[in-house]
């Protein structure tokens, strides 16, 4: 298993460890962890909450007044470092 799903599904079991309902999905070239945050979530396990999502390679918070609070973090999938990167023409 690549590093970069290892990073990903330990995000996402930390946040569920913490009480939050996440959202993996697969992209081409990364890993998306979503969840939503509840408005009782307390001091300590937001502190919790963004030690885990600072070991992504982008992370952030979106807050709206329709849809609450979502924590969202992104992990890179690796890229290759031989064939056909970049396509014909393109390689090292």
């Amino acid at each position: 298993m690549p590093a970069s799903e290892v990073s990903a599904e330990a995000i996402a079991a930390r946040l569920s460890a913490v009480g939050l309902t996440t959202r993996v999905e697969e992209r081409d070239g990364s890993t998306s962890i979503e969840a939503e945050v509840p408005e009782s979530l307390s001091a300590e396990t937001w502190r919790e909450v963004l030690e885990v999502v600072a070991k992504a390679d982008r992370f952030g918070l979106l807050a709206t007044s329709m849809n609450g609070r979502t924590i969202w973090a992104v992990v890179r999938k690796a890229v290759s470092a031989t064939g056909d990167v970049g396509g014909p023409g393109l390689q090292r």
